[in-house]
């Protein structure tokens, strides 16, 4: 799984988990202090979100952050590297 995969997959899961707990994009944001737009942006893969902003939104939905990554040990590796790069970007 390429780094824009795993990404996709990200965004694609933080919708699902959001919808699944019956959250609007505006419900969550002021849930977790994260903007609207900034919410919009990262379901939709035009923004990367910092790892803070990942754990502001997975603690307002009361899930654990690994629930966003994918679950073989290939895939979490792929993830894990995906999230060590996004750190990088963001440090």
């Amino acid at each position: 799984m390429t780094v824009e995969e795993q990404e996709f997959f990200v965004y694609k899961r933080l919708r699902q988990e959001r919808e699944k707990a019956n959250l609007s994009q505006m419900d969550l944001s002021f849930e977790s202090g994260v903007s609207q737009n900034m919410i919009t942006y990262i379901e939709n893969g035009k923004r990367a979100p910092t790892l803070t902003t990942i754990l502001k939104l997975c603690n307002a939905m009361h899930i654990s952050p690994s629930i966003l990554f994918p679950s073989s040990d290939a895939e979490r590796q792929n993830a894990k590297e995906t999230v060590m790069d996004l750190i990088q970007r963001f440090m």
